[in-house]
C-alpha cells in the first residue's frame, strides 16, 4: 500500500514537472527581459545615437540599437534570478517566469550571463570598444550594484541605482563617434533623476507590498510623507537639470519648450501628491490617486522629452556638440 502511494506521488510529479515545461513558452523567455521596462531605456539609447555627431550606417545603429536591447533584458533577468525569492511574495511580481514555476532559476541565469557576454561582445565587434565597456558596466550596475547589493541594504537604492538606466543615451553616443561629450552627459544625469520620483510614485502605492518582501524603499523606511517631499524636490531637480542643454547653446527652441511643459507638468503632479488628502503619517486617503497619476505621467515625461530632443534636432540641424 505504502508502495502505491509512492509511486503515485512520484508520477504525480512527474507530471507536475512536464506540465510546468509545456507551460513554458515564447512568451515566458520575453518576459524575463521586462520588455515594458526596457522599452524606455532602448528608446533613450536609440536616441543618443540619433542625436550624436558622426555617421554610422543603418546595420551598425541597428546592431547597437538591438545591443542595448538585449543588454538591458540580460539584466532584467539576472535581476529576476536573484529577486526570485521576494518575487513570489509580491503581488505584482508572483506570476514572473521563476515564482511561477514555469521556468527552473539555473536556466535563467545562465539565459541572463548568456545575452550579456553576446550583447558586450557584439557591440564591440559592431561599433567600438567604449560603447561596448559601458554597456558592461551598465549591466554589472544593475545586475550587481543595484539588484544585489543597494535593492535590499538602503532607501537609497532607487538614487544610486537610478544610474543602470541612464547609461543607454551614453552608449548610443559613444557606439557613433567613440567618445563622450557634455551633452551625452547630461541625458545621463536627466534619466538619473527622473528615476527617483518614477519610481518613488509607484512605491507610495505599492508601499505593503515592499514592506512584506523586507525591501527598504523610501516610503517603508521614512514614510509616506517624508517621500513625498523627496518626490517634489527631485522633479525640481530635474527640471532645472533638463535645461542645461539650452542653457548651455547644445540644443534648440524646440527641445527648450518640451522640457519646460513637461518639467512643469512633473512639478504639478508632485505638488498632486504633496498635498493629497492624508492622515497623520502621510498615507492618502485617496488610494494614492495622485502618486498612480504621477506614476504614469513620469513615463510619458521621459518618452516625450527625448522625441522633443530628437524634434528639435531634425528641425534645427544642431550636432549636440
Amino acid at each position: 500500500m505504502s508502495e502505491t502511494i509512492v509511486q503515485a506521488a512520484t508520477k504525480l510529479e512527474r507530471i507536475r514537472f512536464r506540465a510546468d515545461r509545456v507551460g513554458t513558452t515564447a512568451r515566458d523567455w520575453v518576459q524575463l527581459l521586462k520588455p515594458r521596462v526596457i522599452s524606455l531605456v532602448v528608446f533613450t539609447g536609440a536616441t543618443g545615437i540619433i542625436v550624436a555627431p558622426g555617421k554610422i550606417s543603418f546595420f551598425e545603429a541597428a546592431v547597437a540599437i538591438l545591443c542595448i536591447c538585449l543588454a538591458a533584458g540580460a539584466a532584467g533577468a539576472i535581476n529576476m534570478w536573484y529577486d526570485r525569492d521576494i518575487d513570489a511574495i509580491m503581488q505584482r511580481t508572483i506570476t514572473r517566469p521563476i515564482p511561477g514555476g514555469r521556468i527552473p532559476e539555473q536556466e535563467v541565469l545562465s539565459y541572463g550571463i548568456g545575452l550579456s557576454c553576446f550583447s558586450v561582445c557584439l557591440m564591440w565587434i559592431a561599433t567600438n570598444a567604449l560603447a561596448a565597456g559601458i554597456l558592461a558596466f551598465s549591466i554589472f550596475f544593475y545586475a550587481v550594484i543595484y539588484t544585489m547589493w543597494l535593492k535590499r541594504s538602503t532607501p537609497q537604492n532607487i538614487v544610486i541605482g537610478g544610474a543602470a538606466g541612464a547609461f543607454p543615451p551614453m552608449i548610443g553616443w559613444a557606439a557613433v563617434t567613440g567618445d563622450l561629450t557634455v551633452l551625452p552627459v547630461v541625458l545621463f544625469a536627466i534619466v538619473f533623476f527622473w528615476t527617483p520620483p518614477h519610481f518613488w510614485s509607484l512605491s507610495l502605492y505599492a508601499c505593503k507590498d515592499y514592506g512584506r518582501a523586507g525591501i527598504p524603499m523610501l516610503p517603508v523606511v521614512k514614510g509616506a510623507r517624508h517621500t513625498r517631499w523627496q518626490i517634489f524636490i527631485y522633479t525640481l531637480v530635474l527640471l532645472s537639470i533638463s535645461l542645461i542643454p539650452s542653457f548651455m547653446h547644445l540644443c534648440g527652441v524646440v527641445y527648450t519648450v518640451t522640457a519646460v511643459v513637461l518639467g512643469l507638468g512633473f512639478v504639478a503632479c508632485a505638488v498632486r501628491v504633496l498635498l493629497e488628502p492624508q492622515d497623520e503619517q502621510g498615507v492618502s486617503l485617496k488610494g494614492d490617486k495622485a502618486a498612480r497619476i504621477s506614476f504614469r505621467f513620469s513615463l510619458l515625461y521621459l518618452f516625450l522629452l527625448f522625441c522633443g530632443l530628437l524634434a528639435d534636432h531634425f528641425v534645427t540641424g544642431w550636432t549636440g556638440l
